[in-house]
């Protein structure tokens, strides 16, 4: 059974996973594309090399291409659905500022899910 994704959405309506897509290849958003479909199909059942806990239920996708690691970090909701928080090109490791970033959208989400959820137009 495919599991849900949700992309975040900030207060203002940004988009931070779509806005990151427009300044990276689209050979590496497609690349994103396929492992999120990964992700959709095993949630939980996605571990390394293409996914990977990294603290505070706070997971990553891992994507490499041509040299570069693509990171897009997400959480789950409940047992319900998944939801993506930001991608990020990272050179060593994911930092703490990124993981605190993907914890505060977690936090906003789930006080109000309806706000935070990006709704295609």
């Amino acid at each position: 059974m495919k599991t849900k994704i949700v992309i975040y959405q900030e207060d203002d309506g940004v988009v931070p996973l779509l806005h990151w897509f427009e300044h990276i290849p689209s050979r590496a958003v497609a690349k994103c594309m396929v492992r999120i479909e990964r992700l959709q199909e095993l949630g939980y059942e996605l571990h390394r090399p293409e996914a990977d806990y990294l603290r505070d239920g706070i997971y990553e996708l891992r994507i490499a291409m041509q040299g570069i690691n693509y990171r897009i970090l997400y959480f789950f909701r409940r047992n319900s659905f998944i939801v993506l928080s930001h991608g990020l090109t990272k050179i060593q490791k994911v930092s703490s500022k990124e993981i605190d970033k993907a914890i505060e959208r977690k936090i906003k989400f789930e006080t109000n899910p309806s706000l935070h959820t990006y709704k295609e137009s």
